[in-house]
């Protein structure tokens, strides 16, 4: 993690991941890339690639050069190397570029709500953000003062597929040194699967990534949706943070399908990182 990327709009939430950005960069010794997106509308300059040379755009853009320049004075990154861009058009594609331009390695963002995806920083930009991220996700919704993340909790229906996911999972939990709790969520009805079933299911998944099955790490929690499984599950094990694989269009079996992983970070008061398969 040498590389995170910051996309702010200037408000509270996004000022707190910044802060987060901040404190991970130190422990790290990893760049913060800051990136503000003027979002001009197609209805004003055309539905077509924006010309950069349009006088309102060049208008726009030194407003915001000049506010972001004051907004990026803060004494909590003292220390570390910050690189920012202003660019204009979509936040969702242009945090897509950046993150190819400057091979980010994580992205964090801002959450300012819980009653819809259009309150997370960035608007409804964010939902595609945490669904086709290439890189990590991480989205903040409190201040946090000082990230001491020592208790996590890495929800997944155990697939083969998912491997790829814990590694990355359980490479930041142990930067942290944290303890890392394994969360199935077992569903009413036809996708209830038995103890016994689950348990199978996750030690063949934990002998590919050469782990023991330690059911002291092991926690299933019953529940009416993924979503609630994972956000009660979570504040029963008293976690710091929600690791979740995401899956993009396709969905994940019955697992974080459709809108799941947006859900959980939509409503939880927790930090999520969403990590795509």
């Amino acid at each position: 993690m040498k590389k995170i990327l910051v996309p702010v709009d200037f408000s509270t939430p996004s000022e707190n991941a910044l802060k987060v950005a901040a404190q991970l960069a130190k422990k790290n010794n990893a760049e913060v890339h800051v990136l503000h997106v003027v979002e001009l509308a197609e209805s004003l300059f055309g539905a077509e690639q924006f010309n950069v040379n349009d006088e309102q755009i060049i208008f726009f853009m030194k407003l915001a050069h000049k506010r972001f320049e004051k907004f990026l004075k803060q004494d909590y990154l003292e220390d570390v190397t910050v690189k920012s861009y202003v660019e204009p058009g979509s936040a969702a594609m242009a945090i897509k570029d950046t993150v190819s331009k400057n091979e980010i390695d994580m992205i964090v963002m801002g959450s300012s709500g819980t009653s819809g995806l259009e309150e997370i920083v960035i608007g409804s930009n964010t939902e595609k953000v945490v669904r086709y991220s290439e890189v990590p996700v991480l989205v903040v919704k409190n201040e946090i003062q000082s990230i001491n993340i020592k208790n996590t909790v890495f929800a997944s229906n155990f697939e083969i597929e998912n491997i790829e996911a814990y590694q990355k999972a359980k490479k930041f939990a142990d930067s942290f040194d944290a303890k890392m709790h394994m969360l199935y969520v077992n569903l009413p009805g036809n996708q209830f699967s038995s103890t016994t079933e689950i348990h199978e299911q996750m030690r063949v998944f934990l002998n590919k990534v050469q782990m023991p099955l330690n059911k002291e790490h092991i926690e299933i929690f019953n529940d009416y949706t993924i979503q609630e499984g994972v956000l009660n599950g979570s504040k029963k094990l008293k976690a710091d943070l929600i690791i979740i694989p995401t899956h993009g269009r396709k969905g994940l079996s019955h697992f974080f399908n459709g809108s799941i992983g947006e859900d959980v970070v939509n409503h939880s008061e927790l930090p999520v990182l969403t990590l795509k398969i």
